[in-house]
């Protein structure tokens, strides 16, 4: 992780989030998430918006938090399209927009995530 192995990186963040072998620490866990989230790791990405969305480690920022959703959305991971759509179903740190939100809970329920395709049903799709 200390030589910028983005994998590394974002297992440490787990490890950190989780107090596996390690102390539980957020902000160490921020730290680790984002090293990896610049380098464009996905599931780093998505879960750095989880701590900005949740305010572990970092001031709460729904806003920030759907950034980060965004960038790993975009590059095909389900599970950050999910976030990002229950964000605009909702409206958390989005405007709420019905159709922004199926978009994505669509591309994620396309990949078998099973909890966008829960989600779209909740909405009626």
């Amino acid at each position: 992780a200390e030589q910028g192995f983005a994998p590394a990186q974002y297992n440490l963040g787990i490890l950190y989030y989780s107090g596996q072998g390690v102390a539980r620490d957020d902000t160490k866990a921020v730290y680790w998430y984002q090293k990896a989230a610049d380098q464009g790791f996905a599931e780093a990405q998505n879960n750095l918006g989880l701590m900005y969305m949740n305010g572990f480690g970092v001031s709460q920022d729904p806003a920030k938090a759907n950034e980060w959703f965004r960038k790993a959305a975009e590059q095909g991971y389900d599970v950050a399209q999910l976030n990002l759509g229950v964000s605009y179903a909702y409206g958390r740190g989005v405007p709420q927009d019905i159709n922004q939100a199926v978009y994505w809970l669509q591309k994620s329920a396309d990949q078998g995530n099973m909890n966008a395709i829960i989600v779209l049903r909740q909405l009626g799709y």
